[in-house]
Formats: structure tokens, sequence, C-alpha cells
């Protein structure tokens, strides 16, 4: 006799491949709310390839972000990662993690329209804050009020980051428990679209 949990998790897996289809699956939100981690074990999961977004920019750049950023400025580093989804997003399936702002960018939000299914890892101030505030990599945070920064973003992102397919809470779980919540919101999605 089969385990029962196997079983329930293996349906999960293939209900949610069969739900993405060809499609790309790209992840989407403030930096902190687990697009790389909950993307990669999504990915895994889904048995297709991930791709981080940021790490795509600092490979075909040779630059860290953080360099691109002080070397050329917010605006052109958008317009690097415009052209970079653009290419990432004309093959799939694929679990894409964006940068946080790549979806507020109109033209990169289009490209992920365009190439996907499009999910908001949506998290309080509190969460993010407690994952980015460890680490001093973030660009946008290099300010006297890195925690009030986050905020401001917040507010300015979040009714963008709404325009995604999907929304899915992140919080302070496991990851595994996330990855499974997104695949369950693959599905749900699908299923509500497949109505008439």
């Amino acid at each position: 006799m089969s385990d029962p949990v196997l079983t329930i998790a293996d349906s999960l897996k293939d209900r949610a491949r069969a739900a993405l289809g060809s499609r790309n699956l790209i992840l989407v939100g403030l930096m902190g709310a687990g697009k790389s981690s909950v993307g990669r074990l999504v990915a895994s999961q889904l048995g297709i390839p991930f791709v981080d977004s940021d790490v795509e920019i600092e490979r075909v750049s040779r630059m860290t972000i953080t360099e691109l950023f002080a070397a050329y400025g917010e605006e052109e580093f958008r317009a690097l990662e415009t052209r970079v989804m653009k290419r990432l997003l004309k093959n799939g399936p694929r679990v894409v993690s964006t940068g946080g702002g790549a979806f507020i960018n109109d033209r990169t939000r289009k490209h992920i329209k365009k190439g996907g299914l499009s999910l908001w890892l949506k998290a309080d101030l509190d969460v993010l804050w407690e994952r980015v505030n460890k680490r001093d990599t973030r660009p946008l945070l290099k300010t006297e009020n890195p925690k009030q920064t986050l905020e401001n973003l917040m507010n300015a992102r979040y009714p963008v980051y709404a325009q995604a397919d999907v929304t899915v809470l992140s919080r302070d779980v496991r990851k595994e428990l996330m990855a499974d919540e997104v695949l369950k919101a693959v599905i749900e999605y699908q299923t509500e679209s497949a109505v008439p």
C-alpha cells in the first residue's frame, strides 16, 4: 500500500505542473519576500529550471547588482534588467525569481505578463525587515533609516505588485510550506481561469 502523504504530495506537484503547462512562473515582490528560496524549491518540485534574474544580470554584466547601481544608477540598471527578463522569458517552462523593482518597471512588467504566470509573494514589513536587515547587500536600503525606506518601498510598490496574476502571503514559516502554497495557488488560478 502506498503512503497517502506521498500520493497527495505527488498529486499536488503533478497538478501544479499540468496547470503551469509550458508557461513560466515568475515570482515578484519586495526584497526578502522569499522569491529565490521559495522559487528554487518550487522549480525543484515541478522538475523545471530555476533562474534568478539578479544572478543572470550579474552574470551577463560581470558586476554585482550593488556595483551596477553605483556605476550606472537605477535607470540604467532597470534597462538592463528589462533586456535580461525579455530574454529569460522567451523559453519555458521555468521558475523565474525577479528583483524587487522588476515588476514596477512598465516595460519589464509587460514582458512578465506576456511571458507567463506572475505570482506575488506578499509579506508584511516585520517579516521583510527580519529577513533583509542582516545583510548590507541591498543598494536601495543604503539609507539613513533602512526600515523606513523598506516601508516606503512597500507603500509605493504594493499597488503595482497587486497586478500580478496570483498572490501568496509570504510568512515566517518553513519554505517547504510556502512552496506548497505556491503550487496550490497555481492550480487554483488555472482552475478559475478555465471556468467560462
